[in-house]
C-alpha cells in the first residue's frame, strides 16, 4: 500500500487536497484499503476530470467554492466533477483519528441552540444520511441567516450550487455513495453512518463554522 502523499493529479487548475492522515488512521471504522481506493482512485478521477472540464472556460482560475456556486447546473460534466472534488476535499478534513465525541465551544453552543441538543442533531443528521435514496451526501450547513441546518443532496451536488433545495455553506460532509462504505460495510449504510461519528474532527468543523459566519 502506498502513501496518500504520493498521489498526484495531472496538471491543471486544481490539485488534490492532501489527505491529513495515513490510509490506516481511521481503522476499524474505515479500512486502509477502502480509504486508499476512495482517495487515490475516486477522488483522483474527479480532480483530473474537473481540470479537463474547466480548461478554457471563464471558471478556470476561480476558487473551487466560486466554481461550484457559479457553474451551470445543466453542464453535467462540470457539475459532477466540481462537486466531486469539492465534496471529497471537505469530507477528508471533517475526519481525524482519535476524535469523535461532542463539539464544545461556539459550535457546540450553536448545535444546542438550533437543534435543542446534540442528540437531536445527531439523529437528524444520521436520518438524512441513512434514508437518502441512492448516491449522495449528508451535510451540516450554515444558512444565509447563520442558522445550522441538516440536509442532503444527490450524486455530487452540494448546498453551494445554484440548484440546491436547501442552500448554505457546508461545514460537515458525509459521503453516502456506495464506494465510500461498501467494501467495509456492504449494504449496512446505517452502521457506516454511526461509525462516522467516531471520527468527526469537531475542532476542524468549528473552524469551518466560524469562517462561514464571517461570509
Amino acid at each position: 500500500m502506498g502513501s496518500p502523499d504520493d498521489v498526484r493529479a495531472d496538471e491543471g487548475s486544481f490539485q488534490m487536497d492532501r489527505l491529513p492522515y495515513p490510509y490506516d488512521a481511521l481503522k476499524p471504522d474505515i479500512s486502509a484499503t477502502a480509504l486508499e481506493i476512495h482517495y487515490s482512485k475516486h477522488y483522483l478521477t474527479y480532480t483530473n476530470n474537473l481540470n479537463k472540464a474547466l480548461l478554457g472556460t471563464p471558471l478556470e482560475n476561480l476558487t473551487i467554492e466560486e466554481v461550484v456556486s457559479k457553474l451551470d447546473p445543466n453542464d453535467e460534466a462540470l457539475r459532477n466533477n466540481a462537486g466531486g472534488y469539492y465534496n471529497h476535499s471537505l469530507y477528508w478534513k471533517c475526519m481525524a483519528p482519535n476524535t469523535g465525541g461532542e463539539p464544545n465551544g461556539t459550535l457546540g453552543e450553536a448545535i444546542i441552540k438550533d437543534f435543542g441538543s446534540f442528540g437531536t442533531f445527531s439523529t437528524s443528521f444520521k436520518n438524512q444520511a441513512t434514508k437518502h435514496f441512492g448516491s449522495g451526501w449528508a451535510w451540516l450547513i450554515v444558512d444565509k441567516t447563520g442558522k445550522l441546518q441538516v440536509t442532503s443532496t444527490s450524486n455530487q451536488d452540494n448546498p453551494l450550487m445554484r440548484n440546491a433545495a436547501v442552500p448554505g455553506t457546508p461545514i460537515l460532509a458525509l459521503d453516502v455513495w456506495e464506494h465510500a462504505y461498501y467494501l467495509d460495510y456492504q449494504y449496512k449504510r446505517a452502521n457506516y453512518v454511526d461509525d462516522f461519528f467516531n471520527n468527526i474532527n469537531w475542532k476542524k468543523v468549528e473552524e469551518f463554522y466560524e469562517a462561514a459566519l464571517k461570509k
